[in-house]
Formats: structure tokens, C-alpha cells, sequence
């Protein structure tokens, strides 16, 4: 092994059995590193099923900030037998492996470049916990400990944080306390401790949290002022639903008299979800359902009933892998097509993507705004990785002053004003119409039709009036690219820039790293991180100024390029695809060696010219 000191920048990957327990003991172990001021981030790679087949959960801890996997593992703790070979395999040359030497497993576990360390956890848990479910759970508390004193993590931030952990069952806290001390006490009397790699205490946490996309779009939805979510549970999003609930309980019941301010439903499926979210859209109350790409499917008829018929809609689509059901615990970026022209028809909608959740709490607010200024569908596009994974971003920052959107809404007054009302009528030229709320004013009242209507709100089948109104509808979704989010230009360190480098969403973090690593071997891309659909001007001028641009992608057909020639006029041989769809997150060395590769190839080419 070496003996190269790496402090505060390796990587811990955990091997285990799902159904154990073992996610909240790695969250702890996380959370321990980011109490001493050390960045971290990790990655749960979890199975569909309840129990029993593989999990791994993958820790980062990176002094530079760095939020993507690196595709390097350095310590693998083996806690599942039917992975060993996998698991010793994914080690650098110089790693270390910790393992349950309760069972040995020498003849399983040899590797000369690499130092096995085995621990008896099953064995020392036996002996000194009763309960059968308390050894299970109790054995990856010891690991924690061992790894604990490996690295050499305070232990005493760790006890703060099982305080913390069963402040509302005090019993456990002493069982969880002696666990991790049987690992912590036998690492540091069998193993040389610390290792080489280790964490040393810093201070560049301070202003930051750990927290999870789904967790930080609930709150967002709150701050937006949103009131009815309803539902159909489906993985990654119920947790999103589950957080906006929780928030709910916290802000929305009114302390006086105790009734709740919200309502949320658990529909029979997402057609229903959808449908309920709409009739109180309509009503004026700011609604949405979060769902995956099954959902979306499903909800395309009312997506486009929503379109045409010009009704406010918010939809969190926490994106997995598919087609059909796929892998759904695994992360993908494979329904941006499927968003950006939902339903049948002619349709195009708005989208957003976030790339943490610091931004899936802004975008959650961006995208009710949206959806009341134009009256229309608004998409936010997360991931499993964002949504189910905890992110180190910046404090989020809520601000009472903040009044929302509504958009074109007429109030009594104003509707007394008028000789008579009509809902789909375009008086301000900018593709927009006005609307009323239900039981505003008598004149007010109109016919929401999704069938085919005229300006006035009448049902028509004639070819004219109706081409009126789609035009309209297209003009309206054409003025949203000056309101959402704009891309991010992050210009190349060492001056301009042959190459270019597009991405969206969870890839920003793995294209940021392989960036700076590109440009200290003088290679320097530009990089633009798009945030938002319809495209503004800001996408083809970027992509104009260089020879070359990358667009990085976690799917296999291209969608956001496509999307980009579809929507733009930027030439087809200036979009290279960079393409990851393994259903594992993303990771710099994958870009970086794939930018490598490509640049070199060019440069022969030119070469022989």
C-alpha cells in the first residue's frame, strides 16, 4: 500500500445487504466527516425489492468541493460476501478493504496491491447484543467505528450525532453508542491507525447543509406558496410528496385553531393525481404532483388538456432509468424529450433543470411562477441522484418579502370594467390571455374547454380560428425563454477556448471537476450549464463561438441534443454527444477521459490531413 499521504480527498464505498439497515450508518459516517468542516457527498445504489439483494453506498470526502463520484474507490468496507470479488475489484492499487473476518475469506480476498483488514463484526456483535434485529443493525455501527478510527474521525462528533439521531428514543442511543465503540476499540488495537488517507478538520462547511433534492423541492413548494399536492407513490418521488407534508405540518397549521392551510391526496393513479391537481389549479390554489417518467406517460392526456385549455400545472418528474419500469432505483436524464412535447398534438412545455437541491428549492418557486405567468405546464426534471441523495449546497434562503407570480389575473373591479369577458382572447399582443378565478364575479365566468375553441372561449371546428389559437399558444411558450432560468457561462480558465462543453442537471457537478482537470494538463473548455427550456439566444451563441461543442448526457439517444436541433439552427457537426446510462451517477474521470479521447483524435486527424 502507499504510503502517500491524501488528506480530506478519497473516496469510502461501502458494500451491503439491503434491508440491514446500513443507510443510516453511512449517513452518519457522512455527516461525521461534514461536522469537521470537511466537504462531503455521498451516493446510495440501492435495489428495487425490499431486502436482500446488493446496496452500496459511496462517500466522497473531497477538500476541494467536489460534488460528483470521482470513479475511484479507495477504502471498499466488504460487508456482503456475495460482492466480495466485485467489490475488491473497484479498489485503486494502494486501497484498503475492511471486511467481516467472522467468515474468512482469504482465498476470496487476495489482491497483492491492495491491504485487506478484517474485523470480526458479526462475531463481537453476537457476543455482547441479545436481540437478533439488534445485531444485524448493530454490526454496521461497528464497521462505522472501525472506519472511524481509520480515518481518524472525532469520535466525539459522532456520539453528538447519535444523540441527535435518537433524541426521541434515548434507550438506543447507549446500544448504537456501544457498537461503534466494539469497532472503534478493535481497529485501534489490531490496525495501524490512522491510515494514510485520512481527515483532518477544516472549516469549509461553515454556511453550508446536507440535504436531499426531494426534501429541498418540498420545502420549495411551500415557499412558493403552494397548498394541494396530490399524488401517486412511485419511486424516487413519494419522498418529495413525503417532504412536503412534513414542511406542511410545520408551517401550514394554523396555531390558533389547528386546521390544516393544505390538502394532499394519494390518488388511484397518476391520471387521477393529475386531474385533482388541475381542478385546483383552476380554482386559484397552487397545486402540483410529483411523479417519474411512468407517471408522465400516464398523465399525457391531461398534460395536453392542461396546454390547450391554458391551466396553471407544476409537475416534479424525479427522472430514473428506463424504458417501462427499467431500473427505477437507479439514476438517469431520460425524459427530456418526453417533457419538452408531452401529450399529443402539438405541445410544447416548459422545463427546468436543477443540478442540486439548492436549486431544486428555487426551482420549485421559479416553476409555480411560470406556471401562472403563462398558464401552462411547468416541468421541473430532477434525478434519483439529486432527489434521493445528500448534497452539501449553500443555506437556503427564504424570503418572507417574496411575493409570487400569479400572472394575469382578474380581480372583481376589473372584470366589472368590462363589457364582457373573454378567456382566450390575446389584447396585449404578447401571447398571453387574461383569466378569472371562480366565484370572483359573475361576468367572470367561461367555459374552460380543451376541445377546440376560438378566441372568445366558443367551441369551433373551424380551421381558421383554431390554427389562431395554437399559434398563439406557441408565441406564448416562444416569450417564456427571457423568463426562465438562463444557462451558466463558466469561461475556460486559460483564455478562448477551441472547445466547448454544454450539460444540465445532476452532470454540472462531474463536468465542473473534469473541467479543472482538463485545464491543468492545457486543455481548456469553455462550459455552459443549461437551466432551462425554451432555449434563450444565450445556447446557440455559445455554441457558434467554438469549433466543438460536448453535450454531456445520462441517457443513451442524445435528448438534449436533439432538443438543441430541434429548437435551434446550431449545425449538426458542432454537437458532439457525451453519453453515461449505466444508471450510476455520472463521474469526472468518465467525461474527462472521454474529452481526452476525442481531442486526441482530432488532432490526428488535422494531423494527416
Amino acid at each position: 500500500m502507499s504510503n502517500a499521504p491524501n488528506i480530506n480527498d478519497f473516496v469510502i464505498k461501502v458494500g451491503n445487504v439491503n434491508g440491514t439497515g446500513s443507510s443510516s450508518a453511512n449517513g452518519l459516517l457522512m455527516k461525521s466527516i461534514f461536522r469537521m468542516g470537511v466537504p462531503v457527498v455521498g451516493k446510495n445504489v440501492f435495489p428495487s425489492n425490499i431486502q436482500g439483494l446488493p446496496t452500496w453506498y459511496e462517500i466522497r470526502v473531497t477538500g476541494e468541493g467536489y460534488g460528483a463520484r470521482s470513479g475511484v474507490v479507495d477504502m471498499m468496507v466488504a460487508m456482503n460476501s456475495n460482492t466480495y470479488a466485485r467489490d475488491i475489484a473497484e479498489l485503486r492499487p494502494g486501497g484498503v478493504l475492511i471486511y467481516d473476518s467472522t467468515w474468512p475469506r482469504q482465498h476470496v480476498l487476495s489482491r497483492k496491491d491492495v491491504t485487506v483488514l478484517g474485523a470480526p463484526f458479526a462475531q463481537m456483535c453476537n457476543a455482547t447484543f441479545s436481540a437478533a434485529r439488534s445485531r444485524v443493525l448493530m454490526k454496521n455501527m461497528a464497521y462505522i467505528g472501525a472506519v472511524a478510527a481509520l480515518l481518524d474521525i472525532d469520535p466525539d462528533i459522532i456520539r453528538g450525532l447519535v444523540r441527535e439521531m435518537f433524541a426521541k428514543k434515548p434507550k438506543l442511543v447507549d446500544l448504537n453508542m456501544q457498537a461503534i465503540a466494539l469497532g472503534y476499540d478493535y481497529a485501534k488495537e489490531h490496525f495501524d491507525c490512522p491510515l494514510a488517507f485520512r481527515v483532518e478538520k477544516m472549516d469549509k462547511t461553515a454556511g453550508k447543509i446536507m440535504i436531499d433534492g426531494n426534501t429541498a423541492a418540498g420545502l420549495g413548494c411551500v415557499y412558493a406558496g403552494a397548498t394541494v399536492g396530490a399524488w401517486y407513490p412511485i419511486t424516487p418521488s413519494t419522498s418529495l410528496m413525503d417532504a412536503f407534508k412534513s414542511w406542511c405540518e410545520k408551517f401550514r397549521i394554523d396555531p390558533k385553531t389547528g386546521e390544516h392551510n393544505y390538502c394532499i391526496i394519494q390518488a388511484e393513479d397518476e391520471l387521477s393525481a393529475i386531474g385533482m391537481v388541475l381542478g385546483a389549479s383552476w380554482n386559484g390554489a397552487r397545486s402540483f404532483t410529483p411523479t417519474s417518467g411512468p407517471g408522465i406517460s400516464l398523465m399525457s392526456e391531461f398534460i395536453g388538456y392542461a396546454y390547450y385549455a391554458e391551466i396553471p400545472l407544476v409537475l416534479f418528474d424525479v427522472q430514473r432509468v428506463g424504458p417501462s419500469t427499467g431500473m427505477p432505483t437507479r439514476t438517469q436524464q431520460g425524459d427530456v424529450q418526453l417533457c419538452a412535447y408531452a401529450s399529443h398534438g402539438d405541445t410544447r412545455h416548459i422545463l427546468l433543470f436543477p443540478a442540486h437541491p439548492g436549486e431544486c428549492f428555487t426551482m420549485a418557486a421559479d416553476a409555480f411562477d411560470l406556471a401562472e405567468r403563462y398558464q401552462t405546464p411547468v416541468f421541473v426534471l430532477s434525478d434519483i441522484d439529486i432527489g434521493m441523495n445528500d448534497w452539501m449546497v449553500d443555506e437556503l434562503h427564504w424570503d418572507d418579502a417574496r411575493q409570487p407570480d400569479r400572472g394575469k389575473v382578474l380581480n372583481a373591479q376589473e372584470i366589472e370594467k368590462l363589457d364582457k369577458f373573454y378567456r382566450y382572447r390575446d389584447p396585449d399582443g404578447d401571447g398571453i390571455a387574461w383569466r378569472t378565478l371562480p366565484g370572483t364575479h359573475p361576468k367572470g365566468a367561461y367555459f374552460t374547454r380543451g376541445s377546440g375553441h376560438n378566441a372568445d372561449g366558443g367551441y369551433t371546428e373551424n380551421e381558421t380560428e383554431y390554427q389562431e389559437i395554437l399559434d398563439r399558444l406557441h408565441r406564448k411558450w416562444q416569450g417564456a425563454a427571457v423568463h426562465v432560468p438562463a444557462p451558466i457561462v463558466r469561461p475556460a480558465s486559460g483564455g478562448k477556448a477551441r472547445w466547448g462543453i454544454i450539460a444540465y442537471g445532476s452532470s454540472d457537478c462531474a463536468v465542473l471537476e473534469a473541467c479543472d482537470a482538463l485545464a491543468k494538463e492545457g486543455l481548456h473548455l469553455d462550459y455552459m450549464r443549461i437551466r432551462g427550456f425554451p432555449f434563450n439566444d444565450d445556447v446557440a451563441r455559445f455554441t457558434e463561438a467554438h469549433e466543438q461543442v460536448f453535450v454531456v448526457e445520462q441517457n443513451r439517444d442524445a435528448q438534449m441534443r436533439g432538443l438543441m436541433l430541434l429548437e435551434t439552427e446550431i449545425p449538426r457537426a458542432k454537437l458532439v454527444s457525451l453519453l453515461h446510462y449505466s444508471g450510476e451517477p455520472l463521474t469526472s474521470h468518465f467525461v474527462q477521459n472521454f474529452v481526452e479521447a476525442h481531442v486526441r483524435k482530432a488532432a490526428k486527424t488535422e494531423a494527416s490531413a
